[in-house]
């Protein structure tokens, strides 16, 4: 059955664009021709590949001029801040230029009897499901090194975000990537699960809910097809007793409201060691009244809307739930608030673990903050949580952050930063936050599969 995708667009609530999804045969259709188209493609000379997936990146880069308005209007982010293409084009290029190194043979011995070493090879079609927070960036960590390993690309983007996948696509093979090599698709949920459970793909990458990362896991159950998951997060941030506060302050609190806190790594909860707590509260509620909220399309405009009246909703409802339960908001309503889509970005004291503003993912601007009186009461309440993406560690102490760094359950470590993507380092997750792992050496990894060979030679 066909069905309409519709992007509503948070600045008004109108119908800013629509596609009709695929039915099961016709998307099946296209994913066996990009099986069939996969052995060619991975017969080209890598730097071939490496030179047209980068071409391609170029493209989207000449499109930004459109792309950030259109951003605006699809989830919001205002427009002041220039899209995505920076980080979008640094990952693409880390990993063409690692490419070479990641993928060589490793070589395990010769002589004159035997030759033996291992090879990546590609999984055959990759399947991306890319989310609406940052639609181009997180949707490169697998496009550009799938296609630069030799696989072939199924897109599938957030129906927020409807035209992402349509621009990335149609960049692509103007670069002169074939259209069977990288495609992007419109499908509903069912049609998603019906296609893995079908095995049309080898390999499924998904950046999204942990609802969404279980529905993988079980259309893709008996059918051994290899799943990457980013999921949800609820990201740390500790500041201890030698902190540059200032600049902890800074950051972290930009980690926790920019993209209207809609970041897979945004900050989402704060510990400061007792003797900075006032200080940083006090700087930090100067820095939320500042913000200006407001239309995306607005330059002065610092802070838009939440993608979807839906997300605003669950963030208005951990706040209202934790200030009953005894918490204080530092922040007044803004004018622009309108109980909908624009919600004034909070900051919350008095909070604890018993409530699920700091436990349940907000994916909002809010952030609760918490006195501790050490290292081990911090390291207690960052690991008090189903989620483990990244933690921030605030110190002048590289010892001291990396022996709480090893006893934090997460994915990534950062000391004297937060919510950024290094692409050479592996963007990966643990408990909730799923599983798997992008970008660097590590992604090559998981986009191809090892195949060894054991030669023995005929000695004559």
């Amino acid at each position: 059955m066909v069905h309409t995708l519709k992007c509503v667009s948070p600045i008004d609530g109108s119908v800013f664009a629509e596609r009709d999804t695929l039915s099961f045969d016709a998307a099946l259709g296209l994913a066996q021709a990009a099986r069939t188209a996969q052995t060619a493609w991975a017969a080209r000379p890598l730097q071939d590949r490496i030179n047209l997936v980068m071409a391609g990146v170029a493209a989207v880069g000449a499109m930004n001029d459109e792309i950030v308005p259109e951003l605006a209007q699809m989830m919001g982010r205002p427009t002041r801040y220039g899209g995505e293409f920076g980080g979008f084009n640094e990952r693409a290029s880390h990993m063409a230029e690692i490419a070479q190194t990641a993928l060589a043979d490793i070589a395990v011995g010769e002589d004159a009897s035997f030759k033996r070493y291992i090879k990546r090879v590609p999984h055959g079609v990759v399947f991306v499901v890319a989310p609406w927070n940052y639609p181009y960036m997180t949707a490169i960590n697998t496009v550009a090194p799938a296609l630069i390993a030799g696989n072939t690309v199924v897109l599938k983007h957030a129906t927020q975000t409807l035209l992402v996948g349509e621009r990335m696509a149609k960049a692509f093979h103007s670069a002169g990537i074939p259209t069977d090599v990288f495609q992007n698709i419109f499908l509903d949920h069912d049609t998603t699960s019906d296609l893995i459970a079908h095995r049309a793909f080898d390999f499924v990458n998904f950046t999204g809910s942990v609802g969404g990362g279980k529905a993988m896991e079980r259309a893709a159950a008996g059918t051994f097809t290899g799943i990457g998951l980013e999921l949800g997060g609820k990201d740390p941030g500790y500041v201890m007793d030698d902190a540059d506060l200032d600049a902890a302050v800074e950051t972290l609190i930009d980690g926790a409201m920019f993209n209207s806190g809609q970041c897979c790594c945004g900050i989402e909860r704060i510990y400061v060691h007792e003797g900075l707590f006032d200080r940083f509260v006090e700087k930090a509620v100067a820095i939320v009244n500042g913000y200006k909220l407001g239309d995306p399309m607005d330059p002065e405009t610092t802070i838009g809307p939440m993608a979807n009246v839906r997300f605003a909703s669950e963030v208005r409802a951990q706040i209202a739930e934790a200030l009953a339960d005894g918490a204080t908001a530092h922040i007044n309503t803004m004018p622009s608030d309108d109980g909908a889509a624009y919600l004034t970005p909070q900051i919350l004291t008095n909070v604890t673990h018993d409530m699920r503003v700091m436990r349940h993912e907000s994916f909002g601007p809010v952030v609760g903050i918490m006195s501790v009186r050490d290292d081990d009461e911090a390291i207690q309440l960052m690991n008090d949580s189903n989620f483990g993406l990244t933690a921030s560690l605030w110190t002048r102490d590289l010892d001291r952050a990396m022996r709480v760094g090893d006893a934090i359950e997460t994915g990534t470590v950062f000391m004297n930063r937060a919510d950024y993507l290094d692409p050479g380092l592996c963007w990966t997750g643990c408990k909730d936050t799923g599983r798997g792992g992008g970008l660097s050496v590590i992604g090559y990894h998981n986009l191809t599969r090892p195949k060894s060979y054991h030669l023995k030679k005929v000695i004559t």
